[in-house]
């Protein structure tokens, strides 16, 4: 007769390495991953792909009605600003645009042009305007198509294309005056 075990054996524990394994692969892998985000593309300029590239051609009609494109502005530099009344940072750069458009002039003067992007009401853009005094021309762009374009992910952005129509640089979220200064020398008008 064979006597039967009622203790079975315990299991022998799995290697320490085995056991350590998925942890410190999931963590290379987050790590990989988090670089990867955090850093922009090696080959793409910085402000984005669209810098020393033609700026996207648009024709747009201004919140008074008047149509406006960039063509219209050629030979001019031009400062393009994506903007909506709800945007907190929009608000607060406000004023740098109200001050340099106060040096925009006609003819090979400076050109300030802002699009109004996912604006939730025209007559929230309209008080805005009013608020802030601005006095350079604000497009609507139905379908959000010129945004689009010019890859637009948030609000505000703002690119400087120079005489020749390209853009030469680009800045994403509120405008420092540092911040516009920059932008301005890189299509050749002096700062504020």
């Amino acid at each position: 007769m064979t006597e039967v075990s009622t203790n079975p054996k315990p299991a022998t524990p799995a290697p320490l390495w085995r056991r350590l394994l998925p942890p410190v692969l999931a963590a290379g892998l987050v790590g990989v991953l988090g670089a990867a985000l955090l850093n922009p593309a090696r080959n793409t300029p910085e402000g984005g792909p669209l810098i020393n590239k033609p700026a996207p051609a648009f024709t747009l009609e201004s919140l008074d009605g008047a149509p406006v494109s960039l063509a219209s502005l050629q030979g001019r530099p031009v400062v393009l600003n994506f903007w909506a009344s709800w945007c907190t940072p929009c608000r607060e750069e406000a004023p740098l645009f109200r001050e340099l458009s106060e040096r925009q002039g006609a003819g090979q003067g400076l050109a300030v042009v802002g699009v109004l992007f996912q604006e939730t009401k025209e007559q929230n853009a309209r008080d805005f305007i009013k608020e802030y005094a601005l006095a350079y021309p604000s497009l609507r762009d139905p379908g959000i198509q010129t945004g689009i374009n010019y890859g637009v992910s948030g609000i505000p952005e703002t690119f400087f294309i120079d005489r020749e129509g390209v853009i030469r640089d680009k800045a994403s979220g509120g405008l420092t005056r540092e911040r516009l200064n920059a932008g301005l020398a890189k299509i050749g008008v002096a700062g504020l």
